[in-house]
């Protein structure tokens, strides 16, 4: 029965979240293909004011993650996270309208108000959707169509450059225009679709939703109340004394208590404790040095490929070939990662790949010896692009399946509603600030090389290399402490705040729970 619940929670969830993310990532790229479409110079941009532009719409974006997070439980995610696609496809159809700078960052700003809730509220849906270990393949999944928006929007651009003077609106107004309605479309499709939660998925049977309910928390802690003359099961393994009024334990629910529990009310002590993890921030600053690649990446390809000789639509057509192997790259990683239940490790292996690839792309001198390079890393794939940028898009194609890793190690590690809102919340908002690096890593004067741009995102991968392997260090010797009993008197400190008031489940602090590395 298992396996038939997956295949219809899979054929029913990861379309709709799908179709939202390739909006998400359709209309934050987007601008970058306007930009060689003819934006700046039709609104008169100069200097840095386009990146300036970018800027502005990171600002928003990390300002609404984590209040988006907080508020999904009682908004319904089924709904919330449409509503906010639904708006920011408005939004970007109106950038069509835009006729000056200001124009353009009043509408960024709107954008990112939009945008910014939508990725912590897929993970954290998810993550109460799928059990810990089936997690990251489904958000592999989903994350291998940004992939392949990168691909969908440089040939939609493509397409949609030809409509040039159609209306009287040059090609870039058009992209904006049927990119933001197509990005409507996408969402009224996901609410539709999309279930609110496992005990109303219409399309499971009222045995199905239950069993699913039950399997879903299989390996929770819960809180049982006992009478006060009731002592706690014998704990000599946890070499814990007996303790009053409350029992916590590993059980198997049902479906009725499991939507007992989901009632788990809003409580600022559970949002300090997310607030306070360490993995939080460790994962976070590893978070930010991939962004700051992936956003530079995103935004400015298009830009890159267009010093090479490129124009209009050979342009577009040029920046889409890379996204196919990192699609299949990331989904494969998903998979291994959830059969072996590894998070960190496989990021650890991956992005040196990625550093080797921005590496070659700074110290190349010649043709030949960048062809050489990228025959090592590449297999003399994408040759036609260009030599030089071949490093940089295969560096990408290899730091893609470290984002889903990132994405599962916070869900995994995190139990009770509210901290796990927090942190997946946190983690991005903080990740995120790595946009205003990625804005300007990349700026005019240094094409057609952008040495100093490729610096900046070799050396963010580096740092987010070590703090991943810090904290996989950090899960493995909590893990020992555990297994070594030496976190018994965890159940004595929640037990404590259990009589102080808190209603939250013991989770990840009771001393069986296992960190994911």
């Amino acid at each position: 029965m298992t396996r038939n619940i997956l295949w219809k929670l899979d054929c029913h969830i990861l379309p709709p979240l799908a179709l939202l993310w390739l909006a998400n990532f359709i209309d934050r790229s987007n601008v970058g293909n306007a930009r060689i479409a003819g934006l700046e110079s039709d609104i008169h941009l100069h200097g840095n004011q386009f990146n300036t532009t970018l800027a502005v719409f990171y600002i928003t974006y990390i300002l609404v993650e984590l209040p988006s997070n907080w508020v999904l439980k009682r908004m319904k995610a089924n709904r919330w996270l449409p509503f906010l696609v639904f708006v920011w496809g408005i939004v970007t159809t109106l950038t069509a309208l835009v006729q000056n700078l200001g124009g353009l960052v009043g509408i960024r700003m709107c954008l990112g108000i939009c945008e910014g809730g939508l990725l912590p509220g897929i993970v954290l849906y998810l993550s109460t959707m799928y059990k810990r270990h089936e997690l990251q393949l489904r958000i592999g999944i989903f994350y291998a169509s940004a992939s392949l928006s990168g691909a969908f929007g440089g040939l939609l651009a493509t397409a949609i450059i030809k409509m040039d003077g159609i209306g009287n609106l040059v090609g870039w107004r058009w992209i904006f225009i049927l990119e933001g309605i197509a990005t409507i479309i996408f969402s009224i499709i996901a609410a539709i679709f999309l279930p609110a939660d496992v005990s109303s998925a219409s399309f499971l049977s009222e045995e199905e939703r239950d069993f699913a309910l039950s399997r879903l928390h299989s390996d929770d802690f819960v809180v049982n109340m006992t009478s006060k003359s009731d002592p706690m099961p014998e704990a000599s393994a946890l070499h814990e004394p007996k303790v009053d009024m409350i029992t916590v334990e590993k059980v198997q629910i049902s479906a009725r208590s499991r939507m007992e529990r989901e009632e788990e009310i809003f409580e600022w002590r559970e949002v300090i404790r997310g607030l306070t993890d360490i993995q939080t921030w460790l994962t976070a600053i590893a978070y930010l040095g991939f962004d700051v690649s992936l956003y530079s990446y995103s935004l400015f390809l298009p830009s890159i490929v267009a010093q090479l000789g490129y124009s209009g639509g050979r342009a577009q057509l040029h920046t889409v070939p890379p996204y196919v192997p990192a699609t299949v790259l990331t989904v494969v990683v998903a998979f291994l990662s959830d059969r072996l239940k590894w998070r960190g490790p496989f990021i650890l292996i991956f992005l040196p790949v990625a550093i080797i690839g921005y590496t070659v792309a700074i110290t190349a001198k010649t043709n030949m010896g960048r062809y050489a390079a990228v025959f090592l890393i590449a297999a003399g794939v994408y040759i036609s692009i260009g030599l030089e940028p071949v490093c940089l898009l295969m560096s990408q194609c290899y730091s893609y399946p470290s984002g889903p890793c990132l994405l599962s190690i916070l869900p995994n590690n995190s139990s009770g509603h509210y901290k796990r809102a927090t942190t997946t919340a946190l983690q991005l908002a903080l990740a995120n600030t790595g946009g205003f690096i990625a804005t300007f890593s990349y700026t005019q004067d240094q094409a057609p090389r952008y040495i100093r741009g490729h610096a900046i995102n070799l050396a963010c991968l580096v740092l987010a290399w070590f703090f991943i392997g810090a904290n996989v260090c950090y899960c493995l010797w909590e893990n020992k402490a555990r297994r070594e009993g030496r976190r018994a008197e965890n159940i004595r400190k929640y037990k404590e705040l259990w009589d102080e008031g808190t209603r939250a489940p013991i989770g990840d602090r009771h001393p069986d729970f296992r960190f994911t590395l």
